[in-house]
């Protein structure tokens, strides 16, 4: 695709309205498609899953007699982008701030139904390592969880009954271009474990307190279980105030906390989910060198 030549240069245009207007759910849904923003997120959704996006908006410097981009960084974004056929719209400064306060100088527009996955879309191959959240609301903790499993080698996340929307741009700048790595699936919580039933795969839940009569595992003397690390598996964590429902807890095979070493009371969610996903990570590399 070709490299507008036009430089769009009015703020108030009906087409910059409206992709700002993908900051807001119901701009999302009304469009079907979503907002991209920041260089790194833009960089890793060209470079990963360039068919999820459809337009590009770069700034360029104020000289519009002889326009140029205005680094050589979102310069070598849209090289790549030329290399998938993206359409790109050059811009002022003040067209690229009124669609975004966070692009600095690079937004996408993406297919908002081509990045949501469905389960017949996801092939988890012979011993899945999969991440799953319950009830998260918070749209920069969703994001924080999807890079930290993104990190950690998950083959997949789940987000289980009602959370933020992925698409969120918070959800999104949070991931730093993780949402575009691996496959990131929603479902019911009844889906849920059906689906992790079908693909033969354990639950742990991840919580600091049990149900009466099953106390915490710690999650050290989980690890030392050999081959545990290694099993099939869905690790859950639960809602950033409220944990898992006991009823929850009670259908997932194994209940595992995070040991607490000084006075910290507990850890919070993006933490937790770092912690115990890079540990059976690790746990689980070790086994196979």
């Amino acid at each position: 695709m070709p490299i507008n030549a036009q430089i769009l240069d009015n703020p108030k245009s009906d087409r910059v309205r409206r992709v700002a207007d993908l900051a807001r759910a119901k701009g999302r849904e009304r469009s079907g498609r979503f907002l991209i923003e920041g260089p790194q997120s833009v960089r890793e959704a060209v470079t990963w899953r360039p068919d999820v996006v459809q337009d590009l908006y770069v700034e360029v410097a104020q000289a519009l007699d002889h326009p140029r981009i205005a680094s050589s960084t979102l310069e070598k974004i849209v090289d790549t982008s030329q290399d998938a056929t993206i359409y790109v719209h050059r811009c002022t400064g003040e067209v690229i701030r009124r669609i975004s306060s966070d692009a600095q100088g690079i937004v996408a527009v993406g297919n908002a139904n081509a990045i949501r996955w469905s389960v017949e879309d996801v092939d988890l191959g012979g011993a899945p390592q999969v991440a799953a959240f319950w009830q998260v609301r918070d749209p920069g903790n969703a994001g924080t969880v999807i890079r930290a499993a993104d990190a950690a080698g998950c083959d997949a996340v789940v987000f289980v009954d009602d959370c933020v929307d992925m698409l969120n741009p918070k959800v999104i700048r949070s991931t730093v271009g993780s949402l575009f790595h691996l496959p990131v699936l929603t479902m019911g919580t009844e889906e849920f474990f059906a689906w992790t039933a079908a693909q033969h795969m354990d639950v742990w839940a991840a919580d600091v307190y049990g149900i009466p009569g099953r106390e915490p595992e710690s999650l050290p003397s989980v690890l030392a279980d050999p081959g545990a690390a290694g099993r099939p598996k869905t690790v859950l964590f639960g809602n950033e105030a409220r944990g898992l429902e006991p009823g929850i807890l009670a259908r997932c095979g194994r209940i595992v906390s995070i040991p607490l070493y000084g006075k910290a009371e507990s850890l919070n969610l993006a933490t937790s989910a770092a912690v115990m996903l890079m540990s059976l990570a690790m746990s689980r590399h070790i086994e196979t060198m």
